[in-house]
């Protein structure tokens, strides 16, 4: 801790003993810097501050639910906008800053001054603060008013000249979209009327060939039941008896009895299909079967009058299944025929133009794309229309003004106060350190110790400076000299802060 006493009473014997040099390179400093401070051109900042509240008639979920979000990306892209060279040459020319425009060169650098001189911010709560800083303070504040009347009109104009464009647009597209639609539907027509109308269904050409042949495998299908069914008539009619004999000794089959029959013919039909007896309808047959030999067995059997023969009724009831069958055959026969008749030409036709069918897809492809298209734009018209019937017959943008544009009074900057103040203190400090650089230049010794210390030798002792009363008078008057040349410096800066307040007030009056 002594040794940094020392080494601090060491510094300031040495800058002492250079205090006049210290105080001309203060004064030097201090006088440079207050000139460079005084050159500095003041800059006035005028500030507004608009509140935009949209607002919109129509609910949340309606077609029109994205206003509100479309009308806060029109105020971005104006506010982005604002400081283009269009915008600010209507400032120009609406301020007194087109009494400085001699040409157009001269207005070109008045734009790129304001271009650096605007600042529009985005707030919360959707407040727009938008400011000037220029050389005088009326001018600042005509800029910024200038700049909230073109913020509002722009906002205003836009959102209607774009959603009218907007609308344009879209009739345009869509009467587009219905003249390709109706197009693409005369073609597809002319190709119907060509190959579709030859094959019975719906769709495309593909789908009605794999319906046609679904429709031949299942036909195939039935016509092979029908032929089985058929041949098992056959072959129980051939083994029934036409007729029945009379009563010279033979007895005749009553209702219940032929009843009897049918059923068991129909449950040889069913097996000639390969049904076996878990299947329904043969497991209905068969209790068919039994409630009907239960009634057989309670019937009387009676015998004819004569000697003469009666027709068999099973007889007669197989004939009749056998036709029925033999129609069913020649039915499914003949359907069979016209379909693959159907396919055979549609093929041939195909042959000759293997191209269509490709073309008849991606026909269906586009017309349905079209119409997905055709409906997203009527529904975009809808909400751009629904849209600009809201702007043009509600408010809903709303602009205010929170806080009028500023008539600054006091000079944004520079600060000069600081600055004068910062220019003394530079002063002083860059005096002391010149003072301790010359100190550091030469070898002396301010102490004993430091003589001691830097010798290794030891000090016997030291003889103290000696002065006469004239040297002490002229000290004295030397040490007032400083004291008032110091002091000067001092009023100087209060003299400069003094002035550049005055000057602020006078400014504010």
């Amino acid at each position: 801790m002594d040794g940094l006493l020392d080494e601090l009473r060491a510094a300031a014997h040495a800058v002492w003993l250079r205090r006049w040099v210290a105080l001309g390179v203060a004064w030097a400093i201090c006088l440079v810097g207050w000139l460079a401070v005084s050159q500095i051109p003041n800059r006035y900042t005028s500030v507004a501050r608009l509140s935009v509240q949209m607002r919109s008639i129509l609910p949340a979920g309606s077609a029109t639910g994205g206003v509100e979000v479309q009308q806060g990306d029109d105020l971005d892209r104006v506010r982005q906008t604002l400081v283009s060279a269009y915008n600010l040459d209507k400032v120009v020319r609406g301020t007194s800053l087109a009494n400085t425009v001699a040409n157009d060169r001269d207005l070109a650098e008045r734009i790129g001054m304001l271009q650096n001189a605007i600042r529009i911010v985005a707030q919360q709560d959707n407040l727009f603060e938008i400011s000037a800083t220029l050389g005088d303070g009326r001018t600042a504040r005509e800029v910024v008013q200038k700049m909230v009347d073109l913020f509002v009109a722009d906002n205003l104009a836009s959102g209607r000249d774009a959603t009218s464009q907007s609308l344009r647009f879209l009739d345009q597209q869509l009467a587009t979209r219905q003249r390709q639609l109706a197009e693409a539907e005369a073609k597809r027509q002319a190709f119907q009327a060509q190959f579709l109308n030859l094959l019975p269904g719906s769709g495309a050409l593909d789908d009605r060939m794999s319906q046609a042949r679904e429709q031949l495998a299942q036909i195939d299908a039935d016509l092979a039941a029908a032929n089985s069914s058929l041949s098992a008539v056959n072959g129980q009619l051939a083994a029934t008896a036409a007729t029945t004999a009379g009563e010279g000794g033979t007895a005749s089959a009553g209702p219940a009895r032929a009843r009897v029959a049918a059923i068991e013919g129909q449950l040889a039909e069913g097996r000639g299909r390969g049904w076996t007896d878990q299947h329904p309808d043969m497991i209905a047959l068969n209790r068919q079967l039994a409630v009907a030999r239960a009634a057989a067995r309670n019937e009387p059997v009676t015998r004819s009058g004569g000697t003469g023969a009666q027709a068999n009724p099973l007889y007669l009831q197989l004939q009749s299944m056998r036709t029925e069958r033999s129609a069913r055959v020649a039915e499914l026969a003949q359907r069979k025929g016209q379909i693959e008749a159907q396919l055979g030409s549609l093929q041939a036709k195909m042959a000759q133009d293997p191209a269509a069918a490709a073309e008849q897809a991606q026909l269906d492809q586009d017309i349905a794309a079209m119409k997905t298209q055709y409906d997203q734009l009527l529904a975009d018209r809808e909400q751009v229309r629904l849209r600009r019937q809201v702007q043009n017959e509600t408010d809903a943008v709303k602009f205010s003004l929170i806080d009028p544009p500023s008539q600054p009074s006091v000079p944004t900057s520079p600060n000069r106060p600081l600055l004068l103040l910062a220019v003394l203190v530079a002063g002083i400090g860059g005096g002391v350190a010149v003072a301790f650089a010359l100190g550091k230049l030469k070898s002396t010794f301010s102490t004993a110790t430091r003589l001691e210390r830097a010798s290794g030798l030891p000090v016997i002792g030291s003889i103290g400076e000696v002065l006469t009363d004239a040297q002490r008078q002229l000290r004295a008057r030397r040490l007032k000299l400083f004291v008032g040349a110091t002091a000067a410096l001092g009023v100087a800066a209060v003299a400069l802060l003094g002035v550049e307040f005055a000057m602020r007030g006078l400014a504010a009056a």
